[in-house]
């Protein structure tokens, strides 16, 4: 039968690993929220510079692999907006800054949500790791855990 410090050990690994995991989620999650964030951000400076051409104008449109096709701007007060699930509208140009400045303030939001989550399970972790290293020093000792 297993001693109460080995049966510690087995708790506390196993919890770090759930935490591990935990942790990688949230970064994962993370990293997707910033690029969208900055795809965003993106579409806020190239909106910027919509504002200031004149209908007709030619634009050089990107189609990807830094690759370019030459376009004429038809009305720069009307744009398609994505509004989720494969569903676009027509909005005017003022109406789709302040659509994709909400957009960016909600994610912020989240972001900052998910930065506190990732902090909370990192401490609890290096928390975990530290009762871990001390449970496993006691054991070699022969000691009995104090106090873990």
């Amino acid at each position: 039968m297993a001693s109460k410090g080995e049966e510690e050990l087995r708790k506390l690994s196993v919890e770090m690993r759930f935490y591990e995991q935990t942790a990688e989620t949230i970064q994962s999650r993370l990293n997707m929220l910033n690029a969208v964030i900055t795809d965003l951000t993106y579409a806020t400076m190239t909106l910027g510079g919509l504002e200031k051409e004149k209908e007709n104008a030619e634009l050089l449109v990107p189609i990807g692999g830094n690759s370019y096709a030459k376009a004429k701007l038809a009305n720069p007060d009307r744009l398609i907006v994505g509004i989720g699930a494969g569903v676009s509208v027509e909005k005017t140009l003022p109406e789709t800054k302040e659509t994709i400045k909400k957009r960016l303030e909600e994610l912020e939001k989240t972001r900052m949500s998910l930065q506190q989550q990732f902090a909370q399970i990192v401490d609890k972790i290096n928390d975990d790791r530290r009762k871990f290293e001390s449970l496993v020093a006691e054991l070699r000792e022969g000691k009995a855990p104090e106090n873990v």
